[in-house]
């Protein structure tokens, strides 16, 4: 791996510093990659929270916007909303000089991976406005962007695909972490044609964080891992219906009553903090069973990525909804099925050899999935050697791309 050869100050971009273990896992791996390079380099995460990533990471962060004011609010009467409107983008200027004070002798703007190229959670906050704004800004400081590895779409609006089109132009560099990204680019306009396609960054975590070790003492079971989500409205679905998240919620409780009798023990998992699918899961697979040994479905608390590979690493099998759940899995090596709500868990499934392990969550089908289960655990061996074989290249890949960006002349 080669070395910068001169110290930079770089910049990273994203919804860091939250519960989502997706992004954490991300920024996770973009930093020690950067720092194995040129570990006398100056980094700084516009991120959403920067109080934790600065606490956690060591490193200085700055908030991606100071301004919580909407410009426009539709509940107020109209009198009162257009001397709002220009009291807020007046503010909204304000951040614009903000950003460009802040990325002052930054030399790289990096927005590394996860899926900020879509509006299904708005425009701002967590949309792509504020992405156009900071490659905005770098660019008129003379910076370098660097979109890498990201996801796309869906984008459901004309002015989302607008943002989106306008800040990846200003890109010096971009690529994909799945085809699917990349063409979806290409379907609403925009020329990524040319732009390369690269796994997901978290395939580059540090060996150090990979405990395979398997932290269970006397147990005779075996183990599944069952990853649940809560409803993810129009980030799966541009008519999202809160029946598909029932049918999800019934069909997972029909196979974890099947695990049960079949002398499983289950261990839930999630991507974050929030408990309440873990609450609805329960309430729903006790409408099923009326009364079952509760000791045998495990619960751990989730505050960080370390905490969800500990509870992956405890699991002999796993049944997962979240990407990152998934990929985390094939880094540890597990056996896995994944239950499909966008189209970058089919794309990475696919990548992996193992798209015969992927279930549609519009068409959950608890009969299939337990079949599909079974057929995994039959050919487990085979199946561990397919992941093996495609982590591996999956970081060969990445170090190719890292090499591309930051070789020494």
């Amino acid at each position: 791996m080669r070395s910068i050869s001169k110290p930079l100050k770089v910049s990273l971009f994203g919804h860091f510093g939250s519960e989502n273990s997706g992004n954490e896992s991300t920024l996770l791996a973009i930093l020690a990659r950067l720092r194995s390079v040129s570990p006398e380099s100056e980094f700084c995460c516009i991120c959403t929270n920067p109080g934790v990533v600065t606490a956690r990471d060591g490193i200085e962060a700055a908030p991606i916007t100071t301004r919580a004011a909407r410009i426009w609010n539709r509940d107020l009467p109209l009198a009162i909303r257009v001397p709002m409107a220009f009291v807020g983008v007046g503010a909204e200027l304000r951040q614009y000089v903000r950003a460009f004070r802040t990325l002052e002798g930054t030399d790289i703007l990096i927005v590394p991976g996860t899926g900020l190229m879509t509006d299904a959670y708005g425009l701002a906050a967590w949309g792509p406005y504020n992405s156009f704004k900071w490659s905005l800004m770098a660019k008129l400081r003379g910076c370098k962007v660097l979109f890498v590895s990201i996801g796309a779409g869906p984008i459901h609006r004309p002015l989302g695909r607008v943002l989106v089109k306008a800040t990846l132009s200003l890109a010096d560099y971009r690529s994909y972490r799945d085809d699917a990204s990349r063409d979806y680019l290409r379907g609403i306009g925009f020329s990524a044609k040319r732009d390369p396609v690269y796994p997901d960054l978290v395939f580059g975590l540090p060996d150090a964080l990979l405990s395979r070790d398997q932290a269970r003492s006397e147990v005779t079971r075996r183990v599944a891992g069952l990853g649940l989500m809560v409803h993810d409205g129009k980030y799966s679905a541009a008519d999202p219906r809160r029946e598909t998240y029932t049918a999800y919620l019934e069909s997972l409780a029909v196979f974890a009553t099947w695990l049960l009798e079949h002398d499983y023990d289950i261990r839930l998992l999630l991507g974050d903090a929030d408990t309440i699918v873990t609450d609805e899961f329960r309430a729903v697979l006790s409408s099923r069973l009326g009364s079952y040994d509760e000791d045998r479905i495990i619960e751990q608390p989730i505050s960080s990525v370390q905490d969800v590979l500990a509870e992956l690493a405890a699991t002999d099998v796993v049944v997962a909804t979240r990407f990152h759940n998934v990929l985390l899995a094939l880094l540890l090596n597990k056996p896995v099925i994944a239950i499909s709500f966008h189209h970058k868990c089919s794309s990475l499934m696919r990548q992996m050899n193992l798209s015969e392990y992927c279930h549609d969550i519009g068409q959950i089908d608890a009969g299939r999935l337990i079949g599909q289960f079974q057929v995994l655990e039959q050919n487990r061996e085979a199946v561990k050697c397919t992941i093996g074989h495609g982590v591996d290249a999956a970081r060969a890949a990445l170090d190719e791309q890292f090499d591309l960006l930051f070789a020494s002349p």
